[in-house]
């Protein structure tokens, strides 16, 4: 039986329940939390006690798994969610290896890889990411499971093709699956699966991350028919879509024959540094951006529309369980 990675361990996919595909525990700026956090508005036991408790809202209503595509550029940081995590055993929390940036690549890797000053054979990020899927995340023994990059407005500038090239690399060795941010409003999803696909990506192993800011379905159908999985998963964020757009297009999509291509989440946090310090500031911002939103508003609504049981457990359930099945052999 295929099984995946989690930060408590191997877990067998059919176990994995129903899965948020998309949530992060924080996205930080390391240097900004260690230069101007400590003693002012980061008390790192508050922190991680603030996150136990809105995670265990999760596992009452029956989430019993979240994938967290927290990577290089969002703050990961393998130890403090392991301590998190033993304190909500109820949930897998499932970890990622990648870079995330919508322009250049980290310095750390600028000057070395192909036609660079450094040229020494392959990219080392695809030694790097394949190193946290096989052996663990810098001596945690946490093991990532699956591989996140971003393509943004700014589209496929240099640093982010060599990313998603090596992305693809890692992909190809490893079997890893892959998710990736997009930016809806330029249809970035196109340049998506028309890169990984021509690397030799299995596409049904990628989820186009924030299609659901989209409500073009002839968009978001043309991905779909690629292969590629449609991440639903900014429900709460209403100032990019609103959450009644959202359900609109999900039934729409439902009612065409989609289901099994479909993930759901929030793409949220327990606390996230890019709107200044005050943890108040998101929920009086965007109140239904938490992890309550989809059990509580959205599948009433879904069912209200018409949506059935079987489809919204394919969403939360099955198709999670065949994207974290390492079905085929890596090459």
């Amino acid at each position: 039986m295929p099984a995946v990675e989690t930060v408590r361990g191997t877990v067998d996919v059919d176990g994995l329940g129903r899965t948020l595909m998309h949530e992060h525990v924080f996205v930080l700026s390391t240097e900004n939390v260690e230069n101007y956090g400590a003693g002012d508005w980061w008390d790192e036991e508050e922190k991680v006690a603030d996150a136990v408790a809105k995670l265990r809202e999760l596992t009452e209503r029956g989430i019993t798994t979240i994938a967290d595509p927290t990577v290089w550029g969002l703050g990961r940081y393998i130890p403090r969610i392991q301590r998190i995590n033993e304190q909500v055993p109820d949930l897998n929390i499932i970890v990622a290896t990648g870079i995330y940036t919508y322009h250049d690549i980290p310095f750390q890797f600028l000057h070395r890889g192909p036609g660079t000053m450094l040229d020494e054979g392959p990219d080392p990020m695809i030694a790097d990411f394949t190193r946290d899927l096989t052996e663990g995340i810098a001596g945690t023994g946490v093991k990532a499971a699956f591989l996140k990059c971003a393509v943004d407005a700014p589209g496929l500038t240099s640093g982010v093709e060599r990313i998603l090239r090596a992305v693809a690399a890692t992909h190809r060795e490893t079997g890893a699956p892959v998710t990736v941010h997009t930016e809806s409003s330029v249809h970035a999803g196109r340049t998506v699966v028309d890169l990984l696909g021509k690397e030799g990506v299995d596409l049904t192993k990628v989820v186009i991350g924030h299609a659901g800011d989209s409500n073009d379905l002839d968009y978001l159908m043309e991905l779909a028919d690629t292969g590629a999985i449609l991440g639903m998963d900014r429900f709460g964020l209403d100032v990019i879509n609103p959450t009644e757009n959202r359900v609109a297009t999900l039934v729409s999509l439902c009612e065409r024959g989609y289901t099994d291509r479909v993930v759901l989440s929030h793409d949220t946090s327990c606390f996230i540094d890019w709107f200044g310090p005050d943890p108040a500031t998101v929920p009086a911002m965007q109140p239904n951006w938490n992890y309550r939103h989809i059990s509580d508003d959205v599948l009433p609504a879904l069912r209200d529309a018409g949506v059935g049981e079987a489809q919204i457990d394919q969403m939360l359930v099955d198709n999670p369980r065949r994207y974290f099945s390492r079905s085929t052999t890596p090459r």
